[in-house]
């Protein structure tokens, strides 16, 4: 089963005191101790988001580990990304991202893992990437970028978390600068299964998902069934 878990905020890096998304991420893959690969290209392997990391996932069953470009793991990133259950992606330039795994030929080797069932995960830049394009500050100003394609249409994270993302996103999705596509509030997270939604949640109750496309000259934001997974 091909999953994609694509967090618009949240999760240990954002709400280091509320684990919701992340026990979510977890739980969606069936091994009781599920090994969780940290992949954080888009930051430049910043040591302290590493560390963040580790810190959050050594508290839950699970096996941690990070792949770094900076400094590799293994000389055969295949194998090393194969041998896991979950890929979770942090946040930074997208830009970044998406050129180093090119180069690297990461694109594909992730590629592969979704296909074979790796649960591919992760929040801002690390969300962006599996779609065809989304709105980024990776250049400076928010602007359009072309991501990897995984999933089809745009994204756009932190959709209430910072205030120019809502009206840069609205107003490309209206001038089809942008294809239509998924907004999440920090504290949201789209789940896909293949390349449909199955399902969106949320880590505190007043976090949103919308699907935003445009619309009469203008756009129209459906607002996405949420479920809270806090009690």
């Amino acid at each position: 089963m091909k999953q994609i878990i694509a967090l618009g905020g949240g999760g240990f890096s954002m709400e280091p005191e509320n684990p919701a998304l992340d026990t979510y991420i977890l739980n969606q893959c069936s091994k009781k101790t599920p090994k969780i690969c940290f992949v954080g290209t888009a930051s430049g392997d910043a040591e302290s988001y590493i560390e963040r990391f580790y810190q959050a996932y050594n508290a839950f069953d699970c096996i941690p580990s990070h792949l770094s470009l900076f400094k590799p793991p293994s000389g055969d990133l295949e194998s090393y990304v194969m041998d896991k259950d979950i890929i979770f992606v942090g946040g930074g330039s997208t830009k970044n991202l998406v050129a180093l795994w090119k180069e690297w030929g990461l694109d594909k080797i992730l590629y592969k893992a979704w296909n074979e069932g790796i649960i591919l995960s992760g929040i801002s830049a690390g969300s962006i990437c599996w779609f065809e394009e989304g709105v980024t500050d990776s250049y400076g100003d928010l602007t359009d970028i072309k991501a990897l394609g995984f999933l089809p249409g745009s994204n756009c994270p932190h959709y209430d978390g910072e205030k120019d993302r809502r009206p840069v996103y609205t107003r490309m999705i209206k001038d089809q600068v942008l294809s239509p596509g998924y907004a999440a509030d920090d504290g949201a997270a789209l789940h896909f299964i293949g390349t449909d939604l199955h399902a969106a949640v949320s880590s505190r109750p007043d976090a949103k998902a919308y699907y935003v496309r445009p619309a009469d000259g203008g756009f129209q934001e459906e607002e996405i069934a949420i479920k809270n997974l806090q009690p």
